[in-house]
């Protein structure tokens, strides 16, 4: 395994802890992890590729690499050094791949960026990170345009697709041209490889400014969370979008670097379709976020007898899982929910791996091989087993630096130092915090509480959503739910609940009764909705988080 060791014949979490070593070489560089060392052997598949056309492709790992090849010549006659910012705007598609690994052997930062933004995002993002180039489908191009004259440092716009306007060079055109021959930069493991900008749940997003050795400080939660990934005839796939860290450090970049193919498919997501698509393909490995699970629940309840699954491992993460989603997963496809958690700056920290021990069904899990892990509270002390606290993670682990913590905010050093307990980032000492909250059981296991902004008092008592929202998805009628505190003028704050109701499901007084009830009947008395409110979709993240500060301005 490319920079870590890690013993797949533990079967307990200390063995597994105590055989870890992080092995991070002070050169490296992530595209020559995850193509150029599989690229001479041209029979080495390294992407299957469909879009919602039914358009297929298969596409090798040299394959991959000639042309990675090609498009870092072209980004360097367009004056791209290392260092500068490149842009790339586009879905799960092959050149989205492509791109990054130019982009990584060229030694220029990447700067991946959802597809879906609108203008003003785009705006932002391409603006703070100063791109020089920007990589775009056809299908943003007039949003790129919309504010293409607010862009100064913008240089050049590659169109992928197809493109008519003057100002955008087009790839199909560019490429061909350019000799499939490069040298790629003798890089350092702590070299800037991409700013991935956080998902902005709460005010402006901020750009965390990933090293190269990072994808190495994800591997081991990755390797775990599949049950010891790679094995013969593992095959991937998942919807999230190769734009953040879910799509890149979740699914694309680990799944390259052990030399496996990968699934790329671009369209909507459905829930009919994505088995669909397992079953075409074969896939025995994925990572699916809890929206997705719930509602391919919803839709398919019964899979097996529909659709003929080979599913090994399953991955989920953003949200909490929540008990009644792992037993539908377990009973109707046969796979354990290894539930994981972690976020940009310090990501695949937490989580499960069925093949050592069990999940508790809803459960963060434990600190994976190589993280340091503490529930802090605000003076970054721990506290004990059953309170609430931050969770955080120690900058180094058993005397080794974690190579997966980012090197800072690109611009804002005031942010980086506010990630930090006890010292600096470069302190092995300091703890990084994630904002949120959590409780350690007696076993050692986190269970999460919710983000330390969406935590609330109602009569007193402090109330995190994500149990509340679990039990509510239990209800046959719920599809999706999100909880909030609103404001009250007699308790001060009150438990709101959001509903989306399944297919075929209408709001009436009685179903708001019995959705009172049914919380009432699992959790505290303090805890069940005071108010419901029936939406058609909730407000979400490209990343697949609940959008709750989008909720609150609803007048809750």
């Amino acid at each position: 395994m490319s920079g870590m060791f890690l013993d797949a014949t533990a079967r307990d979490w200390a063995t597994l802890h105590s055989s870890f070593r992080w092995n991070v070489p002070p050169r490296f560089n992530i595209a020559q992890a995850c193509c150029g060392r599989w690229a001479e052997d041209r029979s080495r598949f390294a992407l299957y590729y469909e879009d919602e056309a039914g358009q297929a492709e298969a596409w090798s790992f040299w394959d991959i690499q000639q042309a990675a090849n090609r498009l870092s010549n072209v980004l360097g006659a367009m004056g791209v050094m290392a260092g500068d910012r490149v842009a790339i705007i586009l879905p799960q598609r092959p050149e989205t791949g492509i791109a990054h690994m130019a982009c990584y052997q060229m030694g220029a930062i990447a700067v991946p960026v959802s597809h879906l933004f609108g203008a003003d995002a785009l705006e932002f993002r391409l603006s703070h990170a100063e791109v020089r180039v920007a990589i775009i489908d056809e299908g943003g191009l007039e949003k790129l345009g919309a504010v293409r004259d607010k862009l100064p440092d913008l240089k050049h716009v590659i169109g992928v697709g197809g493109a008519r306007e003057s100002w955008v060079r087009e790839w199909a055109t560019l490429l061909p041209l350019a000799s499939p021959r490069y040298a790629p930069r003798d890089t350092g493991a702590d070299d800037p490889a991409m700013i991935i900008y956080t998902s902005g749940t709460t005010g402006n997003p901020k750009g965390a400014l990933i090293a190269q050795r990072s994808l190495i400080g994800n591997l081991s939660g990755f390797v775990c969370s599949h049950d010891f990934y790679p094995r013969r005839g593992d095959m991937f796939w998942s919807p999230a979008d190769w734009a953040w860290t879910g799509g890149l450090f979740d699914a694309l970049l680990p799944s390259w670097n052990f030399g496996q193919p990968i699934l790329g498919y671009r369209g909507r997501f459905d829930p009919d379709k994505a088995f669909w698509l397992m079953e075409k393909y074969g896939v025995r490995n994925s990572f699916l976020f809890p929206t997705a699970l719930k509602m391919m629940m919803k839709a398919v309840p019964r899979p097996r007898e529909k659709y003929d699954l080979v599913l090994r491992s399953i991955m989920s993460a953003g949200e909490t899982v929540g008990e009644t989603v792992c037993h539908w997963a377990q009973e109707a496809m046969g796979v354990t929910v290894n539930e994981m958690y972690g976020q940009t700056e310090i990501n695949y920290i937490v989580g499960n791996c069925a093949a050592v021990t069990p999940p508790k069904a809803g459960a963060m899990g434990r600190g994976y091989p190589g993280h340091q892990l503490g529930v802090l509270d605000d003076e970054g002390n721990p506290v004990a087993p059953g309170e609430m606290g931050e969770v955080c993670v120690q900058r180094s682990c058993n005397g080794e630096m974690d190579p997966v913590f980012m090197l800072g905010y690109w611009k804002n050093p005031g942010a980086t130092a506010e990630k930090f307990f006890g010292g600096g980032i470069d302190d092995p000492h300091a703890w990084g915090r994630t904002g949120d909250l959590a409780k350690l059981d007696e076993d050692g296991v986190l269970w999460y509480q919710g983000r330390s902004d969406d935590m609330f008092k109602s009569a007193g008592y402090r109330i995190g959503p994500g149990e509340i929202e679990n039990c509510l998805v239990k209800h046959a009628a719920v599809a999706n739910a999100a909880v909030i505190g609103a404001p009250d003028e007699t308790r001060g704050t009150v438990v709101k609940a959001f509903i989306v109701l399944t297919a075929g499901e209408k709001p009436s007084a009685e179903l708001e009764a019995s959705l009172q009830q049914h919380v009432r009947q699992y959790l505290a008395p303090y805890e069940y909705p005071k108010i419901i409110e029936f939406i058609d979709a909730l407000p979400m993240t490209t990343t697949g988080k609940v959008q709750r500060r989008l909720l609150r301005g609803r007048g809750g």
